[in-house]
């Protein structure tokens, strides 16, 4: 079942129950390929399909920054609350049309945070090294994954106003995702939710890109920019516990 539009805006009301954590994400880097949906059909655990914005399946890298990261309750602890995320991700939904994401990798430089989401959350963290600096308004941006030797770097700046992106267009199939997938080794599925106002999208410049991430999962993406780039400042984020899949 596609998902309906009223599915795709069903998650961005808050959900019911309490929080588990509070964060902020900064300085979102969000780039999408357009790729062959075979690629990604064979990756997804049964019970999820792919997600398609007129029949087309996408790719996406995301640089990021984590900051502010802790328990609801309590405060952000220096050394602990920040660091650097980079997903690879694509989009799915359930037989029922409940759209999500599903991630292939999320490279982390924060040990801890790394272990603590692959146990509690069940998600394919990976350890990396990561560097970060901004000259001139252009964010440099290193990553380099545990046992890998090639670095995957990405020079990006804003590009022109942000706005929310506007239900139905590409903009917001890409961005607005509020709920996750995720599976245990033997296949039990799991959802996830978060909650924020919805993404002052702006167009992003990338001076400088890599596809590593995803050749380091086994995706292969043309060598090529990207189709689609987005920048966004940064949103703070609730999130709540993971759920077994119904």
């Amino acid at each position: 079942m596609t998902p309906t539009l009223e599915q795709r805006l069903a998650p961005r009301t808050r959900p019911s129950g309490l929080a588990l954590m509070r964060q902020r994400w900064s300085k979102l880097l969000f780039l999408h390929w357009r790729v062959d949906p075979s690629i990604l059909n064979v990756r997804l655990p049964a019970g999820l399909h792919l997600d398609l914005h007129d029949g087309e399946a996408w790719l996406g890298i995301v640089p990021f920054f984590m900051e502010r990261i802790r328990p609801v309750g309590l405060p952000p602890v220096p050394g602990l609350s920040w660091f650097l995320e980079l997903n690879v991700r694509t989009y799915v939904h359930d037989d029922n049309g409940v759209p999500g994401v599903w991630f292939f990798s999320l490279d982390c430089n924060q040990a801890l945070a790394v272990e603590f989401a692959r146990s509690r959350f069940h998600l394919p963290y990976k350890h990396a090294k990561m560097n970060t600096s901004t000259e001139d308004g252009t964010i440099n941006y290193q990553c380099r994954r545990k046992d890998h030797q090639e670095s995957a770097d990405y020079s990006y700046s804003r590009e022109g106003p942000a706005a929310p992106a506007e239900p139905g267009t590409l903009e917001f199939f890409l961005a607005e995702r509020y709920l996750l997938y995720s599976a245990r080794p033997d296949g039990t599925l799991f959802t996830g939710r978060v909650h924020h106002t919805p993404y002052q999208l702006a167009p992003a410049k990338c001076e400088q890109w890599s596809t590593a991430p995803a050749a380091w999962d086994g995706l292969e993406l043309p060598a090529t920019p990207a189709d689609s780039a987005l920048f966004v400042d940064h949103v703070d984020v609730s999130v709540f516990p993971l759920r077994k899949f119904a």
